[in-house]
């Protein structure tokens, strides 16, 4: 399995990355976990979109899902688009709020899309064994827990402190996780994790390898990883562009 960053910057782009979207590999399939703000632009680079299997949303804010609206104008007008729908997995009213955002009508964009609604059910997706779980967060988010060829891969999305996500970690290669919020008093629960919280659900879990990610521009990322790394040291920070094999 193969994990790409196209994006990682948390709460919007940053100077130096796109928003969150992740590219997982397997035996040539291809799933992106979310799209972000200004993430296509940069898929571009790394991938042929034409190339993508599937798309996974962990949830519908914007930047998780907002540059699904640049690659629906790809899939239309390109004409290099492989001419069939792209499955896409994401919360009740992706279909709704993903149309909104391009035509901002409502429009159907079934043309594009074979949208699929998570319900906390497991499924395979190509060459992936998926389990997801609902994460701590003031919206419908799934983290997501991908296992193929004996290893797995668990990106939370966003989360606030969660034993679900623990649950669905446990003994995991690698935990994707946020690490948003800096360890400051009076931070608001269930929203997002601290560096020192991420290395929490690393240890909880018993997973082999954290990597920290979804850190925002104004929050200092060698902090996060510091705090981590105080109670779980297999902790790293991604970096936009990097290919990390698992």
């Amino acid at each position: 399995m193969r994990l790409t960053v196209v994006g990682c910057s948390g709460s919007g782009p940053g100077p130096a990355s796109p928003a969150s979207c992740y590219l997982v590999e397997h035996d040539g399939f291809r799933v992106l976990l979310d799209l972000g703000n200004g993430a296509f632009g940069t898929l571009q680079s790394l991938a042929d979109p034409a190339t993508i299997d599937a798309l996974y949303l962990s949830h519908l804010h914007a930047d998780h899902c907002l540059d699904v609206a640049p690659f629906i104008v790809w899939h239309r007008y390109s004409g290099r688009s492989r001419g069939r729908p792209v499955p896409l997995y994401a919360p009740p009213g992706a279909d709704r709020r993903l149309a909104a955002a391009y035509y901002g009508d409502g429009a159907p964009l079934e043309d594009v899309f074979d949208f699929a609604v998570l319900t906390g059910e497991p499924f395979d997706l190509g060459p992936f064994a998926v389990r997801t779980a609902r994460t701590a967060h003031p919206v419908e988010c799934y983290a997501v827990r991908l296992t193929a060829g004996g290893r797995s891969l668990v990106y939370t999305g966003d989360t606030g402190a969660s034993v679900a996500v623990v649950e669905l970690a446990r003994g995991a290669d690698v935990l994707l996780a946020e690490a948003a919020h800096p360890d400051v008093p009076d931070l608001p629960e269930g929203l997002h994790l601290t560096g020192r919280e991420a290395g929490e659900h690393a240890a909880a879990a018993d997973v082999d390898r954290l990597m920290l990610t979804h850190v925002p521009a104004w929050v200092d990322p060698a902090a996060q990883l510091a705090a981590a790394r105080a109670v779980f040291p297999a902790a790293e920070l991604v970096a936009p562009g990097a290919t990390y094999e698992i």
